[in-house]
C-alpha cells in the first residue's frame, strides 16, 4: 500500500517508520497543511506539483485533522484519485470536522495497523440491507429524451416520501449536471464505483458525495467522456448494490448503445465503453425504454428493442412515448405510434408524454427540473401517471356494495346477503 503522510512534530518520523515495518511504501512526508495547499495551487512550485503527482499514485493519505489541512479541495481531489483518507484527530473539534467529511476519524495516537486497515462498513451497508430497487432509463440514439425523464421520474417518485437517487451513467455524453445546474467536478458517481470496487463503499459514503436537487439525491456523471473506463461493468454493479441500501429508488440516466464490438475483435479482458450502460440494465429492477415521438424515433426503437430484451431478460420495460404531437404524424399520432410498436415489436402497453416545449425551454433555462419550474404543465401531469400506473401501481381498495339508489328484488338480494 502506497502511503502519503502529512503530519506534523517528531510524531510523522515515528509514525512512518512503524508503517514501513508494516509493508507499506510511504512515498513521501509532509507537514500537514502541504496536500491541501498542493491541491488549492499546484502551480505554486515543484514542490507542491511533485505532492500532487505522489497523492494521484497513492492508495492512503494520513493527515492531520484541523482547518487548513483537511479541506473540501483535498476530500475532492482524494475522492477523484480514489485515494483513502485516514484524518488523524487530536480534539474533538477535528472529529467533528472529519465527520462533516463523512471520513472515519482516528485517535491522535493511533499506531500504523489501525491507520492501515480499512473502517469497518456500518450495518446499513449493502450486505445486510438490500431493499431500494434500481430503474434504468435507456432510449436509442438520437435524444429521445432520456435525461429529461429520467430528471422528472426522480421528481415524481420522491413526491410520495420515497429516498429516491439519481445516477449518470452515461458513458457517452453525460449531461446531469448540465442539465440540472449542479457541478460536474465534484466526486460523483465515477468516485462511487472507484470505492464500490475496493469495497469501501457505505451508504454514508454515498450520502457525502451526492449533491442535493431538491429532495433528490444525485450523482453526477463524468465530467469528461474520455474517463469511461472509470465505469467498468463491475464497479457499476456494484455501486448500484450499495445504492439500494443508500435510497428507496434509484434512477439511473444510461447511454444508448448496448453493442458488444470489443468482445468479438478480441478476447482480452479490457474496457468497454458501453460496460456502463449493460451494468445498469443488468442490475435494473424495472426499465424505461423511451420512444421519440417521430418515424426516426420509432424506427430506431423498433430496431434496438430486441437487443434492449436480451439484454435484461426477464426485466419488466416499460415503454414511453415522449414528445407526442401530431407534426411528425400527422392524425391520430398516438394510434400510429400504438399499432407500429404492437406490430413490430410485440409491444402492447404504452404511456405517451406529450410534447411541452415551453415547459421544457423553461426548465433548461433555469437549470431545474421541469416538475420545480412547471408543476403542473402537460409534461409532469403525464409523468405523474406513468409512475402511478407503471412504476408505482396504486393500491386498489376493495370497492364496497351499496344499497342506496336499489329498489325492488335487487335492494331485498343485498339485503338477506
Amino acid at each position: 500500500m502506497r502511503v502519503v503522510l502529512a503530519l506534523d512534530g517528531a510524531r510523522a518520523s515515528t509514525l512512518a517508520e512503524d508503517l514501513r515495518l508494516e509493508g507499506a511504501e510511504v512515498r513521501t512526508v509532509v507537514a500537514a497543511g502541504d496536500p491541501a495547499a498542493a491541491v488549492a495551487d499546484a502551480m505554486a512550485g515543484p514542490e507542491a506539483a511533485e505532492l500532487l503527482g505522489e497523492l494521484a499514485r497513492a492508495d492512503l493519505l494520513i493527515v492531520a485533522a484541523g482547518r487548513g489541512a483537511l479541506t473540501a479541495e483535498l476530500v475532492g481531489a482524494c475522492d477523484r484519485f480514489g485515494v483513502r483518507i485516514a484524518p488523524v484527530c487530536a480534539r474533538e473539534a477535528d472529529r467533528r470536522l472529519a465527520a462533516m467529511f463523512g471520513l472515519h476519524p482516528y485517535s491522535g495516537d493511533a499506531d500504523a495497523v489501525a491507520l492501515l486497515r480499512p473502517p469497518e462498513r456500518p450495518e446499513t451497508a449493502v450486505e445486510s440491507a438490500p431493499g431500494g430497487r434500481v430503474l434504468a432509463v435507456w432510449g436509442p440514439g438520437g435524444a429521445p429524451g432520456r435525461t429529461t425523464l429520467a430528471i422528472e421520474l426522480a421528481c415524481e417518485l420522491v413526491r410520495d416520501g420515497r429516498r429516491v437517487g439519481l445516477v449518470d451513467a452515461d458513458a457517452h455524453a453525460p449531461s446531469l449536471a448540465l442539465a440540472t445546474g449542479l457541478a460536474d467536478e465534484g466526486p460523483g458517481f465515477a468516485a462511487a464505483c472507484r470505492q464500490a470496487e475496493r469495497g469501501t463503499l457505505t451508504v454514508a459514503e454515498l450520502a457525502r458525495i451526492a449533491a442535493p436537487l431538491g429532495d433528490v439525491e444525485v450523482l453526477t456523471g463524468l465530467n469528461r467522456p474520455g474517463r469511461w473506463p472509470e465505469l467498468s461493468q463491475a464497479r457499476v454493479a456494484a455501486a448500484l448494490d450499495v445504492c439500494r441500501a443508500w435510497v428507496d429508488d434509484t434512477v439511473v440516466d444510461v447511454a444508448a448503445p448496448l453493442e458488444r464490438d470489443e468482445e468479438i475483435v478480441s478476447d482480452i479482458d479490457g474496457p468497454r465503453r458501453n460496460a456502463a450502460t449493460l451494468a445498469a440494465l443488468a442490475s435494473a429492477d424495472v426499465v424505461v425504454a423511451v420512444v421519440a415521438a417521430d418515424p426516426v424515433g420509432v424506427s430506431r426503437f423498433v430496431r434496438d428493442h430486441a437487443q434492449l430484451r436480451a439484454v435484461v431478460g426477464a426485466t419488466p420495460v416499460r415503454v414511453v412515448v415522449n414528445k407526442t404531437r401530431g407534426g411528425p404524424l400527422g392524425i391520430d399520432a398516438r394510434g400510429q405510434v400504438r399499432r407500429t410498436l404492437e406490430r413490430f415489436a410485440g409491444i402492447e402497453d404504452v404511456w405517451f408524454v406529450p410534447w411541452d416545449g415551453r415547459a421544457v425551454d423553461a426548465a433548461l433555462l433555469s437549470a431545474r427540473p421541469v416538475a420545480h419550474v412547471s408543476p403542473r404543465s402537460a409534461l409532469t401531469g403525464a409523468l405523474r401517471r406513468f409512475v402511478g400506473e407503471a412504476v408505482v401501481p396504486p393500491i386498489r381498495k376493495p370497492v364496497e356494495r351499496r344499497e342506496r339508489g336499489r329498489t325492488g328484488l335487487s335492494a331485498r338480494l343485498l339485503r338477506t346477503a
